[in-house]
């Protein structure tokens, strides 16, 4: 239908004519309401928006000498953090001459990916950024 003759058939019925599809080859055009039109795109917009779940990054921060029982503390920590869909980055900090003591750190992040290996997989595996070795959790 010519432009022109949709156009006066919407001004007949006090309604708007509303490119629906301009990507189409033609492009779509319908008679409707155009404020209702954008009522309910921005309600589907809306409805899209509840639907997507956002993933945060928590971080946890621990040092190669860390006891056992604040490590144990940190690993409760992790566990609720992954109890809520959340990844976890869990960092050593090494200060000084703590850099020798890599060994260590790693086995502190081992310790820790093995203590909750029933409900986290490990996504990033040790490795050193400058001066801290850090390791990503995500929920299984």
């Amino acid at each position: 239908m010519p432009i022109h003759q949709a156009l006066a058939l919407a001004k007949d019925h006090s309604l708007d004519l509303v490119e629906v599809s301009p990507n189409a080859k033609p492009p779509v055009c319908k008679i409707m309401d155009y404020g209702r039109y954008k009522y309910e795109q921005t309600k589907k917009k809306q409805e899209a928006k509840k639907k997507q779940s956002i993933v945060q990054i928590k971080e946890i921060k621990v040092r190669p000498k860390t006891g056992n029982h604040d490590l144990q503390t940190k690993i409760g920590h992790i566990t609720k953090f992954i109890g809520n869909k959340d990844k976890v980055k869990v960092t050593v900090m090494f200060r000084g001459r703590e850099i020798t003591l890599s060994q260590q750190g790693r086995d502190v992040l081992n310790k820790i990916a093995e203590s909750v290996s029933e409900i986290a997989t490990v996504e990033l595996y040790p490795k050193f950024e400058g001066r801290t070795m850090i390791m990503m959790l995500v929920p299984k």
